[in-house]
């Protein structure tokens, strides 16, 4: 994994702050590095790679079928990462099988494998997804 601060990872200034949804998987993932480094976790971890793959899944899915990223939050308590993430979709997450003409399917199930919980709530204005991952 690049970590230099010219990678394409590299969140714009907009979105590194943290009140505002990041645009992108890749800003989402900038955000939960930075988060784990200051927590003392190697970025070249396992631990790491499972945390950034969760991110990227609910990220990616927000975008594609959630209406956008409304709300993200990362952080640390009791050697576990808690990662929220809000869109605009009330539809929950349901599992299903790619075809040839539609491939994929595959990240819903890696999200429950890797995450130790994970919570769906919906709202008027969409859902948000909840995962604790352990970090120790």
């Amino acid at each position: 994994m690049n970590t230099s601060p010219a990678s394409e990872d590299s969140p714009s200034p907009d979105e590194r702050l943290p009140g505002r949804p990041p645009e992108s998987a890749a800003a989402a993932r900038a955000r939960v590095c930075e988060v784990l480094r200051l927590a003392g976790v190697g970025l070249d971890s396992v631990t790491a790679a499972d945390a950034l793959l969760v991110t990227s899944e609910l990220v990616t899915n927000a975008i594609r079928h959630g209406g956008g990223v409304t709300a993200f939050r990362a952080d640390i308590a009791d050697d576990v990462l808690l990662l929220s993430i809000g869109d605009a979709d009330p539809r929950l997450p349901a599992p299903r099988t790619g075809t040839v003409e539609r491939p994929g399917g595959y990240g819903w199930p890696l999200v429950q494998r890797l995450a130790e919980r994970v919570d769906c709530r919906t709202h008027p204005d969409g859902k948000t997804i909840s995962t604790v991952l352990r970090l120790a």
